[in-house]
């Protein structure tokens, strides 16, 4: 499932090269047709991200609500004027990085026709985006956005996140860190990789409950996580790793070498030298090094 780092990037994209714009929206699928109608003809004024939620405003006063889920993802295409990522989501398609444009000088001459299953098709003067495969995608109203909001945990990468209300959430309740990490209730935007980093980063153990963190390893993860994700949002990756802790200095940074412990299982520990460990919580992989995260 695409963390929240690829989602901000998202809303970042579609601010860049369909802000402002009249946009026809259609559902070559057919399972979004009376959505695509509410939408069609109208102004995208905005693009916002809350954790996984991707929301798109539109001047009519309504939104599309997307979340991506494990299989979503957007492709994009245009003119030399449209920039970006050609496709965003689906990790198990794509792996932790987006797949770069690729312009094969042909002149733009609209879109493609919709390749598999596409349920949402934007198309402004310059370009075009195609959703296939979300978990969501539903118009509502801004009152239905807060609500959704107001469901979520604080968000690492919204300025004006409380990092106190991050350390209060995690502290109340009495499930493994590992969990909570998980839970959106606590924290929007987490997935399983970052998940496993910070953990390992903080030294702390994934079966530790949030009501034994102390309020200070609380607001250090909270650092931590804030640090790490702005950092897959400039860079359209995860990389967790410091360059003291990797094998291969190259530039960019290999794929084997990004992560601690996510996908490392029974590899040694770029720390310690232990075999890192992997397991099953919460029906997720869970990764982590057992001498380094013993407490």
């Amino acid at each position: 499932m695409p963390e929240g780092h690829s989602i901000h990037r998202l809303a970042r994209q579609f601010t860049s090269v369909f802000s402002g714009q009249r946009l026809e929206v259609s559902s070559p699928q057919g399972r979004f047709s009376a959505g695509a109608a509410q939408l069609n003809g109208h102004i995208l004024t905005s693009a916002t991200a809350h954790g996984k939620q991707l929301f798109l405003g539109f001047d009519n006063d309504l939104l599309l609500r997307i979340h991506l889920g494990l299989y979503g993802a957007f492709d994009f295409g245009g003119d030399s004027s449209f920039l970006g990522a050609s496709s965003i989501g689906a990790p198990r398609k794509v792996g932790e990085r987006e797949i770069a444009s690729d312009d094969d000088g042909a002149a733009y001459a609209g879109p493609p026709a919709p390749r598999g299953a596409v349920r949402v098709r934007l198309v402004a003067e310059h370009g075009w985006a195609d959703l296939r495969g979300p978990t969501a995608c539903e118009v509502i109203t801004e009152a239905e956005r807060a609500a959704v909001v107001a469901r979520l945990g604080p968000d690492p990468l919204q300025p004006d996140a409380d990092a106190a209300e991050f350390a209060a959430r995690l502290r109340r309740r009495a499930s493994p860190v590992g969990l909570l990490l998980m839970n959106q209730e606590v924290l929007a935007g987490v997935g399983n990789v970052y998940r496993a980093e910070v953990l390992f980063r903080q030294a702390l153990s994934p079966w530790r409950l949030g009501r034994d963190i102390r309020e200070g390893e609380a607001k250090a993860l909270w650092v931590d996580i804030v640090s790490v994700m702005n950092d897959g949002v400039a860079q359209g990756r995860i990389i967790t790793t410091l360059p003291e802790h990797r094998d291969n200095a190259a530039e960019p940074v290999p794929r084997e070498e990004a992560h601690y412990v996510y996908q490392r299982t029974s590899l040694p520990c770029r720390r310690c030298g232990s075999a890192i460990a992997g397991t099953e919580m919460g029906a997720r992989k869970l990764y982590w090094c057992p001498k380094c995260q013993a407490r």
